[in-house]
């Protein structure tokens, strides 16, 4: 097996947050639903934008927010994603590789605008995202180099990307390069709407191009249909290589065959914003995963990243995490 050049390839939308501050009673009048995500064309997002409060605009999209968190930890991450030669596209592109992320991904000369998610954030720092997925939806097989593919130790991918048939089409074809040059494929579930939308889907994925599994709470127990937690432990047990499960201020648990472990969510005074909670914590444990840190260990690194990353508005850290690592001699 050649060596690695990119710890971590995340493949997923690439979009730009716009991030404001709202209340339970903003989203009962405009019919959102609390802490999820909703897919809205360019008109919803035009409307919404106009009733919402002043936002802040902040590159995002899951695995872009993941890759982001693995070069945080000064490990090399790269990311592809389909923006537009636009002003938000530019700001994507621009946000992404001056934190030393490797971004090559031609821009589209037509069709929609970059997509955009307008993240409304509550006083219990529930975030409540409306997502147009514009240009990212037009991400394709062609846009999929095998060669960066082999080079990275682990390939990234989020559910979201699951929506747009062609990007879908990218997906599998990025992990069958993957495992043609014996790396392993990540799955994030993203969102338990989209296991709504996907669930046999995912499953069959599972069993053939995932080998690790990132799941919170709801998203798994929706995968398996369950209405209890331990049970869907138990089934992930039987179905997934590896699954990482997140329980918010519950910690995680991570299961690989007849391992089963528990860690602990580290403690805050004050949640400001969940935005990016999950994928952070992912960033911490696959960097965890490719500096060989035991599973525990893997866990620990993503609850620390996690919350840093509540601990303020953005999905994205504002502290080094290396330096954060290091100071608590990790």
């Amino acid at each position: 097996m050649a060596a690695t050049k990119i710890d971590v390839l995340g493949i997923g939308n690439a979009i730009v947050d716009v991030l404001s501050r709202s209340d339970d009673g903003f989203l009962k009048d405009n019919e959102l639903t609390k802490g999820s995500m909703s897919l809205i064309d360019e008109a919803q997002a035009e409307e919404l934008y106009a009733r919402m409060g002043a936002g802040v605009e902040i590159s995002g999209g899951s695995a872009a927010n993941t890759i982001a968190g693995i070069a945080s930890f000064g490990a090399k991450g790269a990311f592809i994603g389909k923006v537009r030669d636009d002003q938000l596209g530019k700001i994507f592109a621009h946000d992404i590789r001056s934190i030393g992320v490797d971004f090559t991904t031609p821009p589209a000369a037509s069709g929609p605008q970059t997509a955009r998610c307008l993240v409304l954030v509550t006083p219990d720092g529930e975030r409540t995202m409306n997502t147009f997925l514009g240009a990212s939806q037009n991400l394709c097989a062609e846009d999929i180099n095998e060669d960066q593919v082999a080079a990275a130790q682990i390939l990234y991918l989020e559910g979201y990307l699951w929506d747009p048939e062609q990007a879908k089409q990218a997906f599998l074809k990025a992990a069958k390069y993957a495992h043609d040059a014996e790396r392993q494929v990540a799955l994030t579930l993203s969102d338990a709407f989209c296991v709504d939308r996907y669930r046999d889907e995912f499953r069959n994925l599972l069993k053939r191009d995932v080998d690790i599994l990132f799941a919170n709470e709801a998203e798994i127990m929706s995968l398996f249909k369950v209405s209890d937690f331990e049970d869907a432990v138990k089934l992930a047990a039987e179905e997934c290589r590896l699954a990482i499960l997140t329980r918010s201020e519950k910690g995680c648990v991570i299961i690989k065959g007849n391992e089963c472990h528990e860690v602990a969510a580290i403690s805050i005074d004050e949640v400001v914003d969940t935005t990016g909670a999950g994928d952070l914590f992912a960033a911490g444990f696959l960097y965890g995963l490719t500096q060989n840190k035991t599973l525990p260990e893997c866990g620990h690194l993503g609850a620390l990243a996690a919350n840093e990353v509540i601990s303020h508005i953005g999905a994205r850290p504002e502290i080094s995490l290396a330096e954060l690592i290091s100071s608590r001699g990790l």
